[in-house]
Protein backbone atom coordinates (compact mmCIF):
# COMPACT_ATOMS: atom_id res chain seq x y z
CA UNK A 1 0.00 0.00 0.00
CA UNK A 2 1.32 3.24 -1.06
CA UNK A 3 1.51 6.73 0.79
CA UNK A 4 3.10 7.89 4.01
CA UNK A 5 2.36 5.63 7.53
CA UNK A 6 -0.12 8.30 8.25
CA UNK A 7 -1.97 7.75 5.29
CA UNK A 8 -2.02 4.37 6.22
CA UNK A 9 -3.74 3.88 9.23
CA UNK A 10 -6.79 6.45 8.25
CA UNK A 11 -5.86 9.86 8.82
CA UNK A 12 -6.60 12.60 5.82
CA UNK A 13 -3.14 12.98 4.10
CA UNK A 14 -3.62 16.93 4.66
CA UNK A 15 -3.55 16.15 8.36
CA UNK A 16 -0.70 13.64 7.71
CA UNK A 17 1.25 16.02 6.10
CA UNK A 18 0.10 19.45 8.30
CA UNK A 19 1.40 17.22 11.66
CA UNK A 20 4.87 16.37 9.90
CA UNK A 21 5.54 19.93 9.76
CA UNK A 22 3.52 21.64 12.90
CA UNK A 23 4.98 18.32 15.26
CA UNK A 24 1.67 17.50 15.99
CA UNK A 25 0.79 13.74 16.75
CA UNK A 26 -1.68 12.91 14.04
CA UNK A 27 -4.55 11.68 16.56
CA UNK A 28 -4.58 15.43 18.06
CA UNK A 29 -4.38 16.76 14.49
CA UNK A 30 -7.06 14.59 13.93
CA UNK A 31 -8.82 15.38 16.55
CA UNK A 32 -8.74 19.13 16.12
CA UNK A 33 -9.78 19.16 12.97
CA UNK A 34 -12.73 17.48 13.80
CA UNK A 35 -13.68 19.37 16.25
CA UNK A 36 -13.07 22.54 14.40
CA UNK A 37 -15.19 21.07 11.32
CA UNK A 38 -18.47 19.89 14.24
CA UNK A 39 -18.04 23.85 15.71
CA UNK A 40 -18.41 25.09 11.87
CA UNK A 41 -21.25 23.17 10.95
CA UNK A 42 -22.89 23.74 14.17
CA UNK A 43 -22.79 27.66 13.85
CA UNK A 44 -23.95 27.86 10.58
CA UNK A 45 -27.05 25.65 11.43
CA UNK A 46 -27.96 27.32 14.70
CA UNK A 47 -28.53 30.77 13.10
CA UNK A 48 -31.71 29.76 11.91
CA UNK A 49 -32.94 30.47 15.37
CA UNK A 50 -32.51 34.34 14.74
CA UNK A 51 -35.34 34.49 12.26
CA UNK A 52 -37.89 32.58 14.66
CA UNK A 53 -39.21 35.59 16.86
CA UNK A 54 -41.27 36.36 14.20
CA UNK A 55 -43.19 33.75 15.22
CA UNK A 56 -44.64 35.39 18.50
CA UNK A 57 -46.26 38.72 16.46
CA UNK A 58 -49.77 38.48 17.75
CA UNK A 59 -52.46 40.24 15.08
CA UNK A 60 -50.00 41.96 12.53
CA UNK A 61 -52.11 44.26 10.56
CA UNK A 62 -53.26 42.92 7.17
CA UNK A 63 -50.57 44.34 4.99
CA UNK A 64 -47.69 43.64 7.30
CA UNK A 65 -49.42 40.13 6.94
CA UNK A 66 -49.50 40.22 3.16
CA UNK A 67 -45.79 41.39 3.47
CA UNK A 68 -44.81 38.25 5.99
CA UNK A 69 -45.48 35.95 3.69
CA UNK A 70 -44.67 37.47 0.65
CA UNK A 71 -41.22 37.49 2.06
CA UNK A 72 -41.12 33.55 2.19
CA UNK A 73 -42.21 33.24 -0.78
CA UNK A 74 -39.48 35.21 -2.34
CA UNK A 75 -36.93 33.53 0.29
CA UNK A 76 -38.47 29.70 -0.87
CA UNK A 77 -38.02 30.85 -4.38
CA UNK A 78 -34.47 31.58 -4.47
CA UNK A 79 -33.64 28.47 -2.36
CA UNK A 80 -35.91 26.19 -5.20
CA UNK A 81 -33.82 27.69 -7.66
CA UNK A 82 -30.36 27.28 -5.44
CA UNK A 83 -30.70 23.72 -5.05
CA UNK A 84 -32.31 22.85 -8.54
CA UNK A 85 -28.96 24.17 -10.13
CA UNK A 86 -26.64 22.17 -7.85
CA UNK A 87 -28.73 19.52 -8.46
CA UNK A 88 -28.42 19.94 -12.07
CA UNK A 89 -24.76 19.83 -12.34
CA UNK A 90 -24.11 16.12 -12.26
CA UNK A 91 -26.60 16.03 -14.78
CA UNK A 92 -24.65 18.61 -16.51
CA UNK A 93 -21.51 17.12 -16.16
CA UNK A 94 -22.41 14.02 -17.56
CA UNK A 95 -24.33 15.26 -20.50
CA UNK A 96 -20.79 17.23 -21.41
CA UNK A 97 -18.55 14.23 -20.86
CA UNK A 98 -20.86 12.21 -23.46
CA UNK A 99 -20.83 15.17 -26.02
CA UNK A 100 -16.75 14.73 -25.90
CA UNK A 101 -16.90 11.15 -25.83
CA UNK A 102 -15.54 10.55 -22.52
CA UNK A 103 -18.18 9.04 -20.58
CA UNK A 104 -21.48 7.05 -21.30
CA UNK A 105 -25.09 7.18 -20.88
CA UNK A 106 -25.13 5.83 -17.91
CA UNK A 107 -24.28 8.29 -15.43
CA UNK A 108 -26.73 10.35 -17.07
CA UNK A 109 -29.58 7.59 -17.05
CA UNK A 110 -28.58 7.63 -13.10
CA UNK A 111 -28.27 10.57 -12.12
CA UNK A 112 -31.68 11.43 -14.26
CA UNK A 113 -33.17 9.25 -12.72
CA UNK A 114 -32.85 10.48 -9.25
CA UNK A 115 -33.54 13.81 -9.98
CA UNK A 116 -36.78 13.42 -11.11
CA UNK A 117 -37.53 10.86 -9.03
CA UNK A 118 -36.29 12.87 -5.99
CA UNK A 119 -38.26 15.88 -7.09
CA UNK A 120 -41.40 13.28 -7.90
CA UNK A 121 -41.22 12.60 -4.45
CA UNK A 122 -40.51 15.49 -2.23
CA UNK A 123 -43.39 17.10 -3.94
CA UNK A 124 -45.97 14.54 -4.79
CA UNK A 125 -46.10 12.69 -1.22
CA UNK A 126 -46.49 16.10 0.66
CA UNK A 127 -49.80 16.24 -1.09
CA UNK A 128 -50.94 12.76 -0.71
CA UNK A 129 -49.67 13.48 2.93
CA UNK A 130 -51.36 16.89 3.45
CA UNK A 131 -54.56 15.41 1.66
CA UNK A 132 -54.63 12.44 4.23
CA UNK A 133 -54.27 15.16 7.25
CA UNK A 134 -57.24 17.53 6.24
CA UNK A 135 -59.40 14.29 5.85
CA UNK A 136 -59.19 13.88 2.31
CA UNK A 137 -59.49 17.64 0.86
CA UNK A 138 -57.41 18.54 -1.96
CA UNK A 139 -54.15 20.95 -0.37
CA UNK A 140 -54.23 23.02 -3.57
CA UNK A 141 -58.05 23.85 -2.12
CA UNK A 142 -56.61 25.73 1.06
CA UNK A 143 -59.17 26.89 3.53
CA UNK A 144 -60.59 30.44 3.96
CA UNK A 145 -58.82 31.13 6.80
CA UNK A 146 -55.54 29.23 7.21
CA UNK A 147 -55.83 28.65 10.71
CA UNK A 148 -59.61 27.86 10.47
CA UNK A 149 -59.29 24.59 8.61
CA UNK A 150 -61.84 21.44 9.41
CA UNK A 151 -59.45 19.02 10.64
CA UNK A 152 -59.11 16.25 13.19
CA UNK A 153 -58.14 17.10 16.53
CA UNK A 154 -55.22 14.88 17.36
CA UNK A 155 -51.71 14.72 16.74
CA UNK A 156 -50.30 17.28 13.78
CA UNK A 157 -53.48 16.72 12.19
CA UNK A 158 -54.70 19.07 14.66
CA UNK A 159 -52.31 21.64 14.12
CA UNK A 160 -53.98 24.54 12.21
CA UNK A 161 -53.18 24.60 8.82
CA UNK A 162 -50.60 27.64 9.44
CA UNK A 163 -48.40 25.45 11.79
CA UNK A 164 -48.58 22.43 9.40
CA UNK A 165 -47.33 24.54 6.30
CA UNK A 166 -44.68 26.01 9.11
CA UNK A 167 -43.33 22.34 9.40
CA UNK A 168 -43.17 21.25 5.61
CA UNK A 169 -40.84 24.44 5.37
CA UNK A 170 -38.93 23.44 8.11
CA UNK A 171 -38.62 19.92 6.70
CA UNK A 172 -37.41 21.41 3.31
CA UNK A 173 -35.38 23.45 4.77
CA UNK A 174 -33.88 20.70 6.71
CA UNK A 175 -33.43 18.96 3.19
CA UNK A 176 -31.42 21.86 1.50
CA UNK A 177 -28.88 22.34 4.16
CA UNK A 178 -28.44 18.77 5.08
CA UNK A 179 -26.97 19.57 1.68
CA UNK A 180 -25.06 22.51 2.94
CA UNK A 181 -23.40 20.74 5.75
CA UNK A 182 -22.33 18.50 3.55
CA UNK A 183 -20.13 21.34 1.34
CA UNK A 184 -19.07 22.01 5.12
CA UNK A 185 -17.78 18.83 5.61
CA UNK A 186 -15.94 18.02 2.39
CA UNK A 187 -14.30 21.36 2.24
CA UNK A 188 -13.04 20.71 5.90
CA UNK A 189 -11.97 17.31 5.42
CA UNK A 190 -10.03 18.27 2.06
CA UNK A 191 -8.01 20.56 4.06
CA UNK A 192 -9.49 24.11 2.83
CA UNK A 193 -10.58 25.29 6.58
CA UNK A 194 -10.20 28.73 5.25
CA UNK A 195 -12.64 27.60 2.80
CA UNK A 196 -15.11 26.27 5.08
CA UNK A 197 -15.23 29.42 7.45
CA UNK A 198 -16.49 31.40 4.58
CA UNK A 199 -19.20 28.59 3.67
CA UNK A 200 -20.22 29.01 7.24
CA UNK A 201 -20.41 32.64 7.29
CA UNK A 202 -22.41 32.69 4.12
CA UNK A 203 -24.60 29.68 5.50
CA UNK A 204 -25.04 31.28 8.53
CA UNK A 205 -26.37 34.33 7.50
CA UNK A 206 -28.55 32.36 4.70
CA UNK A 207 -30.10 30.11 7.58
CA UNK A 208 -31.24 33.28 9.40
CA UNK A 209 -33.80 34.25 6.54
CA UNK A 210 -34.69 30.90 6.19
CA UNK A 211 -36.20 31.24 10.10
CA UNK A 212 -37.94 33.65 9.34
CA UNK A 213 -39.14 31.75 6.19
CA UNK A 214 -40.42 28.96 8.57
CA UNK A 215 -42.61 31.51 11.03
CA UNK A 216 -44.01 33.42 8.26
CA UNK A 217 -47.25 31.28 7.81
CA UNK A 218 -47.79 31.69 11.33
CA UNK A 219 -47.00 35.67 11.48
CA UNK A 220 -49.22 35.89 8.39
CA UNK A 221 -52.13 34.53 10.43
CA UNK A 222 -51.86 36.56 13.26
CA UNK A 223 -50.85 33.09 14.98
CA UNK A 224 -48.45 33.31 17.79
CA UNK A 225 -46.89 30.13 18.92
CA UNK A 226 -45.16 28.74 21.64
CA UNK A 227 -41.19 29.24 21.94
CA UNK A 228 -41.04 24.99 21.98
CA UNK A 229 -42.61 25.21 19.03
CA UNK A 230 -40.69 27.71 17.29
CA UNK A 231 -37.68 25.99 18.74
CA UNK A 232 -38.79 22.38 17.36
CA UNK A 233 -39.43 24.08 13.87
CA UNK A 234 -35.55 25.26 13.94
CA UNK A 235 -34.48 21.95 14.91
CA UNK A 236 -36.07 20.49 12.22
CA UNK A 237 -34.83 23.13 9.64
CA UNK A 238 -31.22 23.69 11.01
CA UNK A 239 -29.91 20.52 12.60
CA UNK A 240 -29.43 18.90 8.91
CA UNK A 241 -26.71 21.35 8.49
CA UNK A 242 -24.69 19.80 11.24
CA UNK A 243 -25.64 16.37 10.57
CA UNK A 244 -24.66 17.16 7.03
CA UNK A 245 -21.13 18.58 8.12
CA UNK A 246 -20.89 15.34 10.06
CA UNK A 247 -21.21 13.01 7.16
CA UNK A 248 -19.56 15.37 4.52
CA UNK A 249 -16.07 15.40 6.94
CA UNK A 250 -16.22 11.55 6.01
CA UNK A 251 -17.35 10.95 2.56
CA UNK A 252 -19.19 12.88 -0.26
CA UNK A 253 -21.56 11.33 -2.76
CA UNK A 254 -22.84 13.09 -5.83
CA UNK A 255 -26.12 10.90 -5.90
CA UNK A 256 -26.68 11.62 -2.21
CA UNK A 257 -26.66 14.90 -2.87
CA UNK A 258 -28.30 15.06 -5.84
CA UNK A 259 -31.45 12.94 -3.25
CA UNK A 260 -31.23 15.19 -1.21
CA UNK A 261 -31.18 18.75 -3.30
CA UNK A 262 -34.18 17.37 -5.29
CA UNK A 263 -36.13 16.03 -2.17
CA UNK A 264 -35.60 19.89 -0.63
CA UNK A 265 -36.78 21.40 -4.18
CA UNK A 266 -40.13 19.00 -4.27
CA UNK A 267 -41.00 20.03 -1.07
CA UNK A 268 -40.20 23.92 -1.44
CA UNK A 269 -42.70 23.76 -4.76
CA UNK A 270 -45.35 22.94 -2.63
CA UNK A 271 -45.06 25.07 -0.04
CA UNK A 272 -44.66 28.24 -2.39
CA UNK A 273 -48.04 26.90 -4.09
CA UNK A 274 -49.66 26.58 -0.45
CA UNK A 275 -48.47 30.34 0.30
CA UNK A 276 -49.16 31.90 -3.26
CA UNK A 277 -52.90 30.37 -2.74
CA UNK A 278 -52.85 32.12 1.04
CA UNK A 279 -51.66 35.35 -0.88
CA UNK A 280 -53.46 35.58 -3.70
CA UNK A 281 -56.98 35.77 -1.27
CA UNK A 282 -55.40 39.12 0.78
CA UNK A 283 -56.84 42.21 -0.64
CA UNK A 284 -53.32 44.06 -0.10
CA UNK A 285 -51.62 43.74 -3.67
CA UNK A 286 -48.57 45.26 -3.50
CA UNK A 287 -47.09 44.42 -0.04
CA UNK A 288 -46.99 40.87 -2.03
CA UNK A 289 -44.89 42.20 -4.98
CA UNK A 290 -42.69 43.72 -2.70
CA UNK A 291 -42.14 41.25 -0.29
CA UNK A 292 -41.42 38.51 -2.81
CA UNK A 293 -38.79 40.56 -4.32
CA UNK A 294 -37.15 41.75 -1.24
CA UNK A 295 -37.10 38.08 -0.42
CA UNK A 296 -35.63 36.87 -3.38
CA UNK A 297 -32.89 40.11 -2.86
CA UNK A 298 -31.98 38.33 0.78
CA UNK A 299 -31.28 34.85 -0.97
CA UNK A 300 -28.91 36.33 -3.70
CA UNK A 301 -27.20 38.51 -1.47
CA UNK A 302 -26.51 35.93 0.92
CA UNK A 303 -25.61 33.54 -2.06
CA UNK A 304 -23.17 36.14 -3.04
CA UNK A 305 -21.40 35.74 0.39
CA UNK A 306 -20.40 31.80 0.02
CA UNK A 307 -19.92 32.38 -4.01
CA UNK A 308 -16.93 35.04 -2.82
CA UNK A 309 -15.77 32.88 -0.93
CA UNK A 310 -14.58 30.45 -3.88
CA UNK A 311 -17.30 28.24 -3.24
Amino acid sequence: MLGSPNARIGYPRHIAERSRVDGIPPVIAAALSESRTLLLGFIAGVTIVFGLPMGRLEAPRPALRQFLNATAIGILAFLWWDVITHAWEPIDGALASLHDHRGGLGPVFGYGTLFFVGSTVGLISLVYYERWLTGGRVAAEPPRSLSAAAIPTTGIAAWSAARRTALLIAVGIGLHNFGEGLAIGGSAASGEIGLATVLVIGFALHNATEGFGIVAPLAAEGERSSWGFLLSMGLIGGSPTFIGTVVGRQFTSEAMSVIFLTLAAGSIIYVVIQLLAVALKMSHREPLYWGVLLGLFLGFVTDMIVTAGGA
